[in-house]
């Protein structure tokens, strides 16, 4: 099996020119042209946390589908975390996962039929704080240990973490290996490897990176990150 996967802090559409552009959002994602991507904040933060990409934007826009977690009905994700799919893709199995905080924080976790096989997609958006950090790093593999099913597993998100093998960085390579995909912070002049994407064991990672160009420069914050894996 052969998949492409992403993961994108879209900053809720606001660009580097701090104007709200979902259209910007979805072009990144186009040139990316990921099997699977992983977003964090997908969701608008107050009211009803609505989708910053609304249906009708996916469907004229991209070749994804949104996984339905039924927390928020005008909400995308779960605090903000969302997976998009192939449309092609079957979904078998999703959930929103719950996280030690002291702001609402959560990550979530969606099985994936894919290439006639299953892939287990894990998406996060962690604490600012290291303490807090390894609390919800330590839940995520607790939660994804007691699955009943095992099945090849991404992790992937914008993990808060500026050092580069300390903290929750520590915890999750115990069991899993990083894309050396390269800083993604800030998007218009990137320093941070703030974003990640881990595997299990069964995969192999074939090619990796940054995706730079002019719309991510400008659509968010965030470049977003790639990988391409076998299992």
């Amino acid at each position: 099996m052969k998949v492409k996967v992403a993961s994108y802090n879209m900053r809720k559409a606001i660009g580097t020119d701090r104007r709200r552009n979902p259209e910007r959002v979805l072009q990144v994602l186009r040139e990316v042209d990921a099997d699977i991507v992983a977003l964090q904040e997908a969701d608008r933060r107050f009211g009803q946390r609505a989708a910053v990409l609304a249906p009708h934007l996916l469907d004229e826009h991209g070749d994804w589908k949104a996984v339905h977690f039924g927390v928020r009905a005008a909400s995308m994700g779960w605090h903000g975390n969302a997976v998009l799919v192939r449309r092609s893709a079957e979904v078998l199995g999703c959930e929103a996962v719950h996280l030690p905080a002291l702001e609402p924080r959560g990550a979530v976790m969606v099985d994936v039929g894919i290439g006639g096989q299953v892939v287990r997609v894990v998406g996060m958006h962690l604490d600012l704080s290291g303490l807090w950090r390894r609390k919800q790093a330590h839940a995520i593999l607790a939660h994804v240990a007691a699955s009943t099913h095992r099945y090849p597993t991404v992790m992937m998100g914008d993990l808060n973490e500026w050092s580069r093998a300390a903290g929750c960085l520590r915890d999750f390579g115990a069991d899993y290996r990083f894309a050396e995909t390269g800083p993604s912070f800030h998007a218009r002049r990137p320093i941070a490897r703030l974003d990640r994407i881990m595997v299990s064991h069964e995969f192999a990672i074939d090619r990796c990176g940054v995706h730079v160009s002019p719309a991510s420069r400008v659509a968010s914050d965030h470049l977003p990150i790639w990988a391409e894996l076998t299992a």
